[in-house]
């Protein structure tokens, strides 16, 4: 067997980077590219096999004791290098049940953020969502080579995918492999890459994903699209992408579950006599009854016209908290109908109660036990 050192034209004391310059040379010298000799190319492979073990400090270490400097001299334990590879040559060095690399690959998963206004989640809504990801090249369809070309089988490895390394030791040579560093352990090369996506099979690009988001989700629920996100390499299978929901705050409603809480002020003449209004809640106009007498902080509710829930059909309510609003300016006339409104209902005298911490405090209470 031919000494690294002398394969890569070294002395044993050279530093890796004087390894590394003189694989460098020699691999420009006698690349089958380059120089398509035959002897060339066997040459190459024992270049290329040097300089993968005197690149790896551990395994020179390795080599340098069972090599020629060795005191047990160049062959090493000869028999009983004999001995452990009939023992352990298949699973250490041979080929087994080791396979080439894919180039094909499951893409990664993608997560987009999409902002809902809460009148989309009553019923659910459709987007068409613009996605920046990646998509199989139409140049090459995901072959990664250029339109009549193919992968060629690698020189090095002849299409395995890895090599075998023999490294001398005091119990002999121990072969071992290890992916081939000319392909990568993909078995082929590239001769002629795609010039559109560089040999990946794929570019990036936006394309537009279109979705149907349900009814009742909520900021923060993730949705799941399986084989949606980006394209694996060599036109692999597409990653899976994920929806992160947000809902928007609205001006006038908010949410509590599937409910859809309001506020409605109320005039003191409405409040005492009771009047009939319409409001305008998320999903069109309701008519909503206010009973004589109502006070600030009672809670009318309106059955099904809430949120419908992510996985049922029966809707919840529209539940309004009442304001009474009191006039803070009043004309002389209204002034005299007020005193003499007052006066014909003999209204109790102010009466001293439980500290109230204001309407919406009282508004909670009230919407958390309609």
């Amino acid at each position: 067997m031919a000494d690294h050192y002398e394969v890569l034209g070294v002395s044993r004391d050279a530093t890796p980077d004087e390894i590394k310059k003189a694989y460098r040379r020699l691999a420009r010298e006698l690349h089958p590219d380059v120089n398509p000799g035959e002897d060339a190319a066997e040459r190459f492979k024992l270049v290329t096999h040097a300089y993968d073990v005197l690149s790896d400090p551990e395994q020179r270490q390795r080599y340098d004791l069972g090599g020629d400097s060795s005191p047990f001299g160049g062959g090493g334990f000869g028999g009983f290098g004999d001995v452990f590879e009939a023992f352990f040559g298949a699973a250490a060095g041979g080929r087994g049940g080791a396979r080439p690399r894919s180039r094909r690959e499951r893409g990664q998963d993608a997560l987009v953020r999409v902002t809902l206004d809460l009148s989309e989640v009553v019923f659910g809504t459709h987007r068409d969502i613009e996605v920046d990801t990646a998509v199989v090249c139409e140049t090459c369809q995901g072959e990664c080579t250029q339109p009549g070309t193919h992968p060629a089988t690698c020189d090095i490895c002849r299409g395995a995918g890895h090599v075998q390394r023999t490294v001398r030791s005091l119990l002999g040579n121990v072969v071992t492999s290890q992916p081939c560093t000319a392909c990568q352990g993909y078995g082929t090369t590239l001769p002629y890459p795609c010039t559109s996506c560089a040999g990946q099979g794929r570019v990036r690009a936006r394309r537009t994903v279109s979705v149907d988001i349900p009814a009742g989700v909520e900021t923060g629920l993730r949705l799941q699209m399986p084989g949606s996100g980006e394209v694996g390499p060599a036109g692999g299978p597409n990653g899976d992408l994920y929806l992160e929901i947000s809902v928007a705050t609205h001006e006038v409603f908010s949410r509590d579950g599937d409910d859809v809480l309001a506020t409605l002020e109320v005039s003191m003449p409405d409040a005492i006599l009771g009047t009939t209004t319409t409001i305008e809640a998320l999903d069109g106009p309701v008519e909503l009854e206010i009973r004589a007498g109502v006070q600030s902080g009672d809670v009318l509710t309106i059955k099904g016209r809430g949120i419908t829930p992510l996985r049922g059909t029966h809707r919840g309510d529209l539940r309004v908290g009442v304001q009474v609003v009191t006039p803070t300016r009043l004309d002389g006339r209204s002034r005299a109908l007020v005193e003499e409104l007052a006066g014909r209902m003999k209204a109790p005298e102010p009466r001293v109660a439980q500290f109230q911490q204001g309407l919406f405090s009282k508004l909670r209470d009230r919407f958390r036990g309609a």
